[in-house]
């Protein structure tokens, strides 16, 4: 099947809001065996929008529009389709109620507009907001197929996942596909799909795609078939040759796993607790940990270690370390780890010591960066990276690589270029 996206709304023509909704829907339906041939972008003007509906109708077999279902003058979508195919707009019921409920609930007035958002077009069916108020609807007639989503990205990705994609599985493309989700860190896109070349040049059933991540990369493993379980084993197979030439670079799976969930979650399945020293990070490991759900469990607190003073007085690094070969050097990153953690008497202690930036430090450029960890019974050490980007890009970086370190100490993965 071929699909045409329009993306409905002024702003978006203005450049005052970024069409992310496009890159989304692209990217979700191409997991479905659906191809997206055209995408446009239509202001808020009944003309214009009626006629980019009828080219879409030329060229493609499911229409998307994005948009445009609010309660204002300008939320036009639903209006100018409905007339286009001579159809009527009527409430749903359900909507209404939960937009009543909404307003009941916190005591506020309902404006009468209020009720646009309810109107679906006559023998749609209705997509649930879960998100919001507006529905979201889908047509399927002879020529062509139609689905209505709306524009804040919050309400239509939870929309598509929660009533689009099973939709379309069901009525669209007769077929089960089954998605599997590969997260990697510590390689880049270009060499993980180098790697991957042979298998994404000859692909049919299963597919792989690759999507960049903020400083990492995923792989979404897609399989066709009239069941499940076969789907499952196409994914297994596929998955043992990714692994054979990549594993060492997989942390875990899901679009919704990151890489602090993951250690988080092997620090704890071994009972264990963790403890931080900072000085470049300036608490931005700390505050990733914190921000998982049942941190308390495994992390006891830390230390922002940021000046010499309190690198010395607070933390007890030894002056002579710091005179002797810096504060930007493996024998200090290894103290700092060994410090924190027999003052918190916790199981893992880790450092972070480096130049962000902008000026260089101890004759040291900027990203050179020193991470210390020390784990119970085990020998510590440290590992230098060198970094590029802006300051916050260097410190998101370097929390990010204390992580995999943590994690692959923790797996016995190996770790290259420890310095003890």
């Amino acid at each position: 099947m071929n699909a045409e996206i329009i993306a409905v709304g002024t702003e978006l023509l203005l450049g005052q809001v970024v069409n992310t909704n496009a890159t989304f829907l692209s990217r979700e339906l191409a997991t479905l065996g659906v191809e997206i041939y055209h995408q446009s972008v239509v202001g808020d003007n009944q003309e214009r929008l009626e006629s980019a509906i009828e080219l879409a109708e030329k060229r493609s077999a499911l229409i998307i529009l994005t948009g445009g279902l609010g309660p204002t003058k300008d939320d036009l979508t639903k209006q100018v389709l409905a007339k286009h195919l001579k159809k009527k707009l009527i409430l749903d019921e359900e909507t209404m109620k939960k937009i009543v409920a909404y307003h009941e609930q916190r005591k506020r007035p309902m404006s009468e507009n209020n009720q646009l958002q309810a109107l679906v077009i006559e023998d749609s069916i209705v997509l649930k907001n879960t998100n919001g108020m507006a529905a979201g609807m889908f047509l399927n007639l002879k020529e062509n197929a139609y689905i209505l989503l709306p524009g804040p990205p919050h309400e239509m990705v939870r929309m598509f996942e929660e009533e689009v994609r099973p939709l379309l599985m069901k009525q669209l493309t007769k077929t089960i596909l089954v998605s599997r989700v590969l997260r990697f860190y510590g390689i880049g896109e270009s060499r993980l799909v180098t790697l991957m070349d042979d298998i994404i040049e000859n692909q049919t059933n299963p597919t792989l795609a690759s999507y960049t991540g903020k400083h990492e990369v995923s792989l979404r493993l897609t399989a066709k078939g009239r069941d499940e379980a076969s789907c499952e084993k196409m994914l297994d197979n596929l998955e043992i040759i990714i692994k054979n030439r990549a594993g060492d670079y997989i942390y875990g799976y899901g679009d919704e796993t990151s890489l602090v969930e993951v250690v988080s979650k092997s620090i704890k399945d071994r009972t264990l607790t963790l403890s931080a020293a900072e000085s470049l990070t300036g608490g931005a490991f700390q505050s990733m940990m914190t921000s998982i759900s049942g941190s308390s469990d495994i992390f006891e607190g830390g230390l922002v270690t940021y000046s010499n003073r309190i690198k010395k007085g607070i933390l007890g690094v030894d002056q002579q370390i710091i005179d002797q070969f810096g504060v930007v050097s493996s024998q200090c990153a290894i103290k700092m780890a060994e410090k924190v953690k027999d003052s918190f008497e916790t199981d893992i202690g880790i450092s972070f010591t480096g130049v962000a930036g902008p000026s260089e430090l101890e004759n040291k450029k900027t990203g050179i960066v020193w991470i210390g960890l020390a784990i119970k019974d085990k020998e510590t050490f440290a590992k230098c990276f060198n970094f590029e980007g802006d300051r916050n890009v260097i410190r998101e970086l370097s929390v990010l690589a204390g992580l995999d370190l943590i994690n692959r100490d923790l797996l016995g993965k190996e770790i290259k270029q420890k310095i003890y």
